[in-house]
């Protein structure tokens, strides 16, 4: 009876081991027949290799929505191209090579494919299953919806492995140089989005070849990669059809100055030492072209509450404006607009050249140029949003749109729906955009129309300094806000997007000076002893 009971012991021991044995795609549950592309790419280590249900974790296929579409004759002939998003909601794709046959499927067919016994190959720099069948090619259903995918080119240029043989949008996308009328789209042409330039092929021979280059738009396609002579991948983004390009603006939209940099809690007293830093895109005489400049600050206690339905218009604590009529700048120069003060981080710190200080008031002591009330502070340290925008003219109404907007943080009363809605206008720039650009459509001007922060698309904004509403040792040490980026004023459009840096405009040896604030180095970060505690490189606030 023992050597019964020890038998089936082992024997059930070796049911357990041979079964947890089995290979499975999804733990705790049965093999399925499809392998995720996004794990399928992963097979591929640089060497080709023979799929088959061992290497495949069980299964012998893949299931998936067509991308390609060959009417336009500019993809790669012969190649299904077939994408999706199976594993961790990760959007992969892959090309098959059938031959003609690829010409017979359209974007939203849905195909099962037995890849078992095909090649995983890299093939002209695209990943390829190569040695499949057309016969092995099932459309089990047709118009399935593809959603839309934005990808930043500077995104792509990182990881073009990632985003091979998906259908993405570069939205916003511009060329450089400048096209002529007379440019059509044959060739490669560098393609920028306001990320990073990233090429744009069209064959000589595909059907929208000679179709001429737009100034803004959105440019939908399939992202494939050519291998340079070092082994990395080049990626290239390739249109289907005429249809992919959904024009967005044939003229360009350029303000006359952008917003540089600013300073929210300057050491010592913030009252009449707020300022914001602004860079000219063209010469500029304040007295016979005005314009203004409107600050949000919607700290807790800001009054009037809630949310403000007269836009940047509320006034209060809510908002203060300064007019610009006065003073004049050059291109590419850097001016200012902030309290009487004139110090780069309040009092015993170096001063702004008065020439360059376009607009003062002593806020803490006389009210806004229309609107605003005498307040402390110009921007909120509290933790909810605070913004800053810049007007052509001298009136700002609840309809004003402005010429830039940036925001920090996204607390507090912002924005409502409505009806009617109430919030902040935003301007179309390097974060916002006045229309969805993926909605947009030129039959229908509601359509994708957002006008506010917060509404929409728009809820990108900056973050706080380190310590910001808080307590303890990072308060009160003058953080300046660096918003570096490169705005094309021939493009008419940002190239490269603005990030901040917030660095200490240091009042103790190395003294923070103009060009601490203005150029591009290294600032050395102190505490309020003048220890260095860091350093930050400025990135460039510059127009080309």
């Amino acid at each position: 009876m023992k050597k019964i009971i020890i038998n089936s012991i082992i024997l059930f021991s070796l049911a357990i081991v041979g079964f947890g044995c089995k290979k499975q795609n999804y733990p705790g549950g049965e093999v399925s027949p499809y392998l995720p592309i996004f794990d399928l790419r992963g097979l591929y280590k640089g060497d080709d290799i023979t799929l088959n249900t061992d290497n495949m974790y069980g299964s012998s296929s893949i299931s998936a929505v067509v991308i390609s579409d060959h009417s336009g004759k500019n993809l790669p002939a012969g190649l299904l191209i077939v994408q999706d998003k199976k594993r961790l909601s990760q959007l992969r794709g892959i090309a098959i090579p059938i031959g003609s046959d690829a010409d017979k499927y359209v974007p939203g067919d849905s195909v099962v494919i037995n890849v078992s016994g095909g090649v995983l190959s890299r093939v002209d720099g695209i990943l390829q299953i190569k040695g499949i069948a057309p016969s092995a090619v099932i459309r089990v259903a047709q118009n399935k919806p593809i959603a839309k995918n934005r990808v930043p080119s500077s995104f792509i240029l990182a990881d073009p492995n990632k985003y091979e043989s998906t259908l993405l949008a570069i939205v916003k996308g511009g060329f450089d140089p400048l096209p002529s009328p007379t440019d059509v789209l044959s060739g490669d042409k560098i393609l920028n989005d306001g990320f990073a330039d990233i090429t744009l092929h069209t064959e000589a021979t595909a059907t929208f070849a000679k179709n001429l280059l737009q100034f803004s738009a959105n440019y939908y396609g399939i992202l494939f990669n050519k291998v340079s002579s070092t082994g990395s991948l080049i990626p290239q983004h390739r249109l289907r059809t005429a249809n992919d390009i959904i024009t967005l603006s044939s003229t360009p939209e350029i303000p006359d100055f952008i917003i540089s940099g600013w300073i929210v809690d300057p050491k010592g007293t913030n009252a009449n030492n707020n300022y914001i830093q602004f860079i000219a895109t063209r010469d500029i005489n304040f007295a016979t072209t005005p314009f203004s400049v409107v600050t949000t600050n919607n700290a807790g206690a800001s009054l009037p509450t809630g949310f403000p339905s007269n836009g940047w218009a509320t006034g209060g604590l809510r908002t203060y404006k300064f007019n610009l009529t006065s003073g004049s700048i050059k291109k590419g120069e850097y001016f200012y607009v902030g309290g009487t003060g004139r110090m780069i981080n309040s009092t015993s710190s170096t001063p702004i050249p008065t020439a360059q200080y376009i607009r003062a008031i002593n806020y803490s002591t006389t009210a806004g140029d229309g609107f605003g009330s005498i307040t402390s502070t110009l921007l909120a340290n509290s933790g909810n949003a605070y913004g800053i925008a810049a007007f052509k003219g001298t009136t700002v109404t609840v309809s004003t749109k402005p010429i830039d907007v940036v925001f920090v943080s996204n607390g507090g009363s912002l924005f409502s729906p409505g009806p009617p809605a109430q919030g902040y206008r935003i301007a179309n720039n390097d974060f916002y955009d006045v229309y969805d650009p993926l909605e947009v459509d030129p039959a229908d001007p509601n359509k994708g129309f957002q006008p506010f922060y917060l509404q929409g698309t728009n809820t990108l904004r900056f973050n706080y300094h380190p310590g910001a509403g808080g307590t303890g040792t990072a308060i009160d040490l003058g953080y300046f806000y660096k918003a570096g980026g490169i705005y094309s004023v021939t493009l008419g459009k940002w190239i490269k997007a603005r990030s901040v840096k917030h660095f200490i405009l240091s009042k103790v040896p190395p003294v923070a000076t103009m060009a601490t604030i203005e150029d591009d180095n290294v600032v050395i970060n102190t505490n309020a002893a003048g220890v260095e505690i860091g350093r930050d490189t400025i990135p460039p606030t510059r127009i080309k």
